[in-house]
């Protein structure tokens, strides 16, 4: 398979896979000619995981796995009735060996780092970045270094991060500045820098858009959280890709969904506007997402527009109340990032034609935060240990 990375900005073509941004300060993108693609690969829903595409994710060498992909796809029937709709779907990444869907990403990340010759690996993050990171670093034999922004991220995800190996550090500020930091380090350092804008790592991602048609064909409209707005991004590339080769014809409309207090990708679809204008201090219980300046803002604009998408924002008791509903309802656990994509289909419902084929991305474990639901639901009840005080609680 041969590709270039190209520049969604100026359209200028790089053969060197070493680096992230265009000289004009465009966000790059692998771009795979198709003449040289062979699709060994068959939609029929059998051994769904990442690598099941491996001819269309630009590596050469052999993968470092941890058998990610292949998650589970639940139709969700008692929210879809509360809704009026038929066809409600929810995709939990938060069944990745990770728990989250970084490690379709950072399978591909970590390949292509050791196929660069890369020693160490880097990453701003809000949590679960880090942890899928430290854990195919580890698996890959690399060095792992992450900032993340002290006191603001899951100790669940800071947990995974430090018991496989990485350097964790705690800056003083937020995911925007740590992620500035980190990327000017890596280029000293010479560290392979591991947050979404690195085109490779995307490649990872959009797997999800491959797997969703090898279970249940195209959706029209797929729905996720948009934190970094790499997910939203390479999703969409997924699709895209699938149309151009033509295994599908036709591309779901992408809706983003962000938390009212860090939502530049909404205001800006709102506005009709190609540019965002930064959240300074974001603010939100969904931590995963509480992110005020994207990276791939351009990129996840594009895909909006370009599929006939829409944005939305929720607020953080809309996001609790999906979280817990998807829990109680639908047996369904996911940490409250994740549950914006329910939040995001209730504020629509109404606007979606009920025998539209929806599918929700649900991105985090629940035992990624266990604080949030601790501070939602309560801690457990105490009773004395014996069976009057038990019945006396129930």
């Amino acid at each position: 398979m041969d590709y270039v990375l190209k520049c969604i900005e100026c359209g200028r073509e790089f053969e060197n896979e070493d680096i992230y941004i265009c000289d004009c300060g465009g966000l790059l993108e692998a771009v795979i000619n198709p003449d040289t693609v062979e699709i060994d690969f068959k939609f029929d829903g059998n051994n769904l995981k990442v690598w099941k595409y491996r001819c269309l994710l630009p590596v050469k060498i052999k993968p470092v796995s941890l058998q990610e992909g292949g998650t589970a796809l639940y139709k969700v029937d008692k929210i879809a009735k509360e809704l009026e709709l038929n066809n409600v779907y929810v995709k939990h990444e938060g069944l990745n060996p990770s728990g989250s869907f970084k490690d379709r990403g950072m399978t591909v990340g970590v390949t292509k780092a050791i196929e660069l010759g890369k020693k160490a690996i880097a990453c701003a993050s809000t949590g679960n970045t880090a942890a899928s990171m430290a854990m195919y670093g580890a698996r890959g034999n690399l060095k792992t270094y992450v900032l993340l922004p002290a006191g603001k991220v899951a100790l669940g995800k800071v947990a995974q991060a430090l018991m496989h190996g990485a350097k964790v550090i705690g800056i003083k500020g937020n995911f925007d500045e740590a992620l500035s930091i980190v990327r000017e380090v890596s280029q000293k350092e010479n560290f392979y820098l591991l947050n979404s804008v690195n085109p490779f790592r995307l490649e990872g991602q959009k797997t999800i858009a491959y797997e969703v048609v090898d279970e249940i064909g195209v959706p029209d409209r797929l729905i996720l959280p948009v934190g970094n707005a790499g997910n939203i991004s390479a999703i969409y590339k997924g699709f895209r890709e699938l149309k151009e080769f033509g295994l599908i014809d036709k591309i779901p409309k992408m809706t983003g969904i962000q938390a009212t207090g860090a939502n530049p990708i909404y205001k800006a679809v709102i506005d009709n506007r190609e540019d965002i204008e930064p959240v300074v201090k974001p603010e939100t219980i969904a931590t995963a997402i509480r992110i005020g300046n994207p990276v791939n803002a351009r990129k996840a604009i594009r895909a909006i527009y370009e599929s006939g998408g829409i944005a939305v924002e929720v607020t953080d008791d809309e996001i609790i109340k999906a979280q817990k509903d998807l829990a109680a309802k639908e047996g369904i656990g996911v940490e409250p990032a994740s549950a914006a994509s329910i939040a995001g289909l209730r504020k629509i419902a109404d606007e979606i034609d009920k025998d539209e084929k929806v599918v929700c991305i649900t991105t985090g474990n629940l035992l990624k935060d266990p604080e949030a639901v601790i501070s939602v639901c309560g801690e457990p009840i105490e009773a004395e240990a014996d069976i009057v005080s038990v019945l006396e609680v129930l």
